[in-house]
């Protein structure tokens, strides 16, 4: 059976119902849920937040990722989009950090919204007003309910999970309620683990390595700042209630995009912490992009999400 048999595909699922039609492609995902999974059992979900520096890419370009994923854990997998910021952005089109973060931390507020459509017919209803039976609230489309969420993120998705599941407003003199992004106890409750690939985490060391990257998306995506600081989580702390959190940061030996450096620091970091952080430096030779097309990074996914359990 090929992995596009092996499990059903629900695309293009909204996950901001109050826009008005046609809906962005970019407040949309996807989910990849195992054929012989269990209709009487609440799995686990995983979701993969894409990178691309902010400006691109599409859920689109991982659904062999996301079938694999799904066929090799068990597990449903979702793929979010997120509102980029354009190539050539103007006044009037610009789109700056923390907006794509806000739009990941949407998305999880939707998931953690919905009901397990498959189990609805032997779901106890719920009475209204006047009497009537009501099913639970549900999207169609949606076999599952997230009781435990394992959210992977990588390169640029890396910052946005971790902007969200850190405080960054802890060291940002930057901490308007307009920039502000807070998970609610029901996401913090709910996500079991943060796997972290390839991540970008402190922007000026970024620059220091890389100094064309100023110019190719960074100040198109914070603006332009002598120093970034203050949107860099490798200074945030970690926030109340999350301490049940396990944290996995990879980094492949043949990433040319984005140094070592950045996961080292951000593995030291959560580790100053009190984190549960763990970390896999050594097993991916691909390039940055490149291990998403392979086996090995699937599988270590899948042995961490296997183990999770037993690091309680």
């Amino acid at each position: 059976m090929s992995l596009e048999q092996a499990v059903d595909e629900y695309l293009d699922v909204p996950y901001v119902t109050s826009q008005p039609q046609p809906q962005s492609p970019f407040h949309k995902f996807d989910l990849y849920v195992p054929k012989d999974i269990s209709a009487r059992l609440l799995h686990p979900l995983i979701c993969f937040v894409h990178g691309g520096a902010w400006r691109s890419e599409d859920k689109s370009d991982h659904v062999v990722l996301a079938r694999r994923l799904a066929c090799m854990t068990g597990c449903p997998v979702a793929l979010p989009n997120y509102r980029l910021t354009p190539k050539t952005p103007t006044p009037d089109n610009f789109l700056r950090h923390p907006e794509h973060a806000k739009d990941v931390l949407g998305f999880l507020n939707f998931i953690c919204a919905v009901s397990d459509l498959r189990s609805q017919g032997e779901s106890p209803c719920t009475l209204d007003g006047r009497g009537t039976a009501k099913k639970p609230p549900g999207v169609p489309g949606l076999p599952y309910e997230p009781h435990q969420l394992f959210l992977v993120g990588h390169s640029c998705a890396a910052h946005m999970l971790c902007s969200i599941f850190l405080n960054v407003s802890s060291h940002s003199s930057d901490a308007s309620d307009g920039n502000q992004i807070c998970p609610s106890d029901t996401i913090l409750k709910r996500t079991k683990a943060l796997v972290l690939s390839e991540g970008i985490y402190d922007l000026d060391s970024l620059i220091s390595t890389f100094p064309t990257y100023r110019s190719w998306f960074i100040e198109d995506v914070f603006g332009a700042h002598d120093s970034y600081a203050d949107v860099s989580v490798i200074r945030a702390s970690t926030r109340y209630h999350s301490g049940h959190i396990k944290w996995l940061i990879i980094h492949s030996k043949g990433d040319t995009l984005v140094d070592e450096e950045q996961s080292q620091a951000m593995y030291n970091h959560l580790k100053d912490q009190s984190a549960r952080v763990y970390k896999s430096f050594d097993e991916l030779l691909e390039g940055h992009n490149e291990i998403l097309r392979g086996d090995q990074y699937v599988d270590v996914l899948r042995r961490f999400i296997q183990a999770v359990p037993a690091l309680e």
